[in-house]
C-alpha cells in the first residue's frame, strides 16, 4: 500500500495544476491486468468518456489487458469516444504513474487519433 500512497501524492500536484487550467482531463490508471482511461470534465465532477480493457468488445480483441498493445487500443478508443462527446482538447493526467511504457503508449495512441494535449 506504500507505493499507492506515493503515487497518489505525486498525482495530487498534476491534478491541482490541471484544475487551475480549467480544462477537461484525460486520466489514466493502470493495474497489472488492466488499463483504464477516462475523460473528466473541467469541474472534475462528470465523466465525459471512458474506455478500459474490461469492456467486452475490447476483451475479445486482446489476450492480455496489461500490455502495451492493450494500452494502444484503449488510447484509440478514448480518442474516438472523446470525439463523439465533442471533446478535442484535454490535459493528460498520468495519475502519478511514470510517463513510459503503457502510459506513454496510451497517450501517443490518443494523440494519433485526434486528441490534443
Amino acid at each position: 500500500m506504500m507505493h499507492e500512497n506515493g503515487r497518489l501524492r505525486r498525482a495530487r500536484r498534476t491534478r491541482a495544476k490541471i484544475a487551475e487550467l480549467r480544462v477537461n482531463r484525460l486520466t489514466v490508471h493502470r493495474t497489472n491486468q488492466h488499463v483504464y482511461a477516462q475523460i473528466i470534465d473541467a469541474s472534475g465532477s462528470k465523466v465525459l468518456a471512458s474506455a478500459s480493457t474490461l469492456e467486452p468488445e475490447v476483451r475479445t480483441q486482446l489476450a492480455n489487458g496489461g500490455n502495451i498493445a492493450a494500452a494502444v487500443l484503449i488510447g484509440q478508443r478514448i480518442a474516438e469516444k472523446a470525439k463523439a462527446a465533442g471533446v478535442a482538447q484535454v490535459a493528460f493526467d498520468r495519475s502519478g504513474f511514470r510517463y513510459h511504457g503503457r502510459v506513454k503508449a496510451l497517450a501517443d495512441a490518443a494523440r494519433e487519433h485526434g486528441l490534443q494535449f
